[in-house]
């Protein structure tokens, strides 16, 4: 018998209490942490959070109105409307009204780190836009075994999460070292090669408006603008959705050898994401992208479009609110290194066998994250299951 089998013969034989998450916590309106500013930067110091998937928006210089947590004073924020919520133990500032920051209440009850484990397993989806936490999500009961019972839970599910959290950061280390050599083999002088503005090189075509409900699984091939976020890398020769043919003929295209640049994006940081066609056909383009035709290796241009310089440049042409967008001349501004086709020739050479290796690993790396965090929710939820008392 394990120690947690023993703890749970001792103290609560696997009958516990059951409380409503409003007993146990509280919660705070996040409008005094709300960013000002969509300028991010990954060179600021202060993260800006969503409680949705994204979780990290951006970076953020602003001193004011900052959530002060930490490893002794950790927060749980909550999307009021789609009930999402993450642990944070770091100082933040938040991207919107729509949630509330959950603590504890002043109780000897139970472990916040083990509420947020229990709420974890709570199945529940919104069926309407409506905020949820106070009139149905804190209604919601959970099992609440005696302190060491829950102190016992809390450890074995850390060591998981501590698992998931060190391939993470194996992960992003494969990122940050491909950043560098991106950048490295893009980090041309002056008087190394001539640099041109994307106006000069190339010409810019903005796609036409559909709606995901126009995709279809075959006909003329597509490119939505959240796909170049989600789905394609430096480049794609075939489409991953499609469009019933009277509709595209109605539509813009880009044609093989473009790069079709994203517009539009929730940050700063959403912008310029880029794909090179290399397909054999036209393929249609939403309305947040730009098909930018050129005469230079498509794939040369989409891995400049991922350095720092690029983002940079554009950086001040980017306008912010709600939703981030470019328009063709502030890309027109940004120069790009123009070296011979020679040259760029093999600068891709050397960035696929790169991007190959990073991604297999990439690859690796992620499916073993998938198995860690499928074996945590096992644990997790044979861990939290307990029977009411009477």
């Amino acid at each position: 018998m394990n120690r947690i089998e023993k703890l749970i013969q001792e103290y609560c034989l696997n009958v516990v209490d059951f409380m409503e998450l409003g007993m146990i916590l509280d919660y705070e309106q996040p409008t005094k942490y709300i960013v000002e500013s969509a300028q991010y930067n990954d060179d600021y110091e202060t993260p800006v959070l969503t409680a949705g998937q994204s979780f990290i928006l951006g970076y953020t210089d602003e001193n004011d109105g900052i959530y002060q947590a930490n490893k002794l004073n950790p927060v749980i924020i909550f999307d009021d409307f789609t009930t999402s919520f993450h642990w944070v133990d770091f100082n933040f500032k938040v991207k919107s009204s729509a949630m509330k920051m959950i603590k504890p209440k002043n109780n000897n009850e139970a472990i916040f780190k083990y509420v947020y484990y229990a709420m974890n397993c709570i199945n529940y989806k919104p069926q309407d836009h409506a905020r949820q936490w106070i009139s149905v999500y804190s209604t919601f009961r959970i099992p609440v075994p005696p302190l060491p019972v829950q102190q016992e839970i809390v450890n074995i599910l850390d060591k998981f999460n501590q698992l998931e959290d060190e391939l993470n950061a194996e992960l992003e280390a494969r990122r940050k070292q491909y950043d560098f050599y991106l950048n490295q083999l893009m980090g041309f002088k002056d008087s190394e090669v001539e640099w041109k503005t994307l106006g000069e090189v190339g010409e810019f075509v903005r796609g036409k408006r559909f709606v995901k409900n126009d995709i279809t699984k075959e006909g003329i091939p597509c490119i939505h603008y959240g796909e170049l976020y989600t789905h394609y890398g430096i480049w794609t020769n075939s489409a991953k959705s499609y469009l019933e043919p009277n509709l595209a003929e109605r539509l813009r295209v880009a044609n093989p050898g473009d790069v079709i640049i994203v517009s539009t994006g929730e940050t700063i940081e959403d912008i310029g994401n880029a794909v090179a066609w290399l397909g054999d056909t036209e393929i249609v383009i939403h309305d947040a992208c730009f098909a930018f035709s050129h005469k230079q290796n498509p794939k040369y241009v989409s891995y400049f479009l991922r350095t720092n310089h690029f983002r940079s440049q554009i950086r001040k042409y980017i306008s912010s609110g709600k939703i981030s967008s470019i328009n063709d001349s502030g890309l027109s501004k940004a120069k790009i290194p123009v070296p011979s086709l020679e040259e760029q020739e093999r600068i891709v050479s050397i960035l696929d066998k790169f991007d190959a290796l990073v991604n297999d690993s990439k690859i690796s790396i992620q499916a073993e994250i998938e198995a860690r965090r499928k074996q945590y929710e096992y644990y997790r939820n044979k861990l939290l299951t307990f029977e009411e008392y009477a």
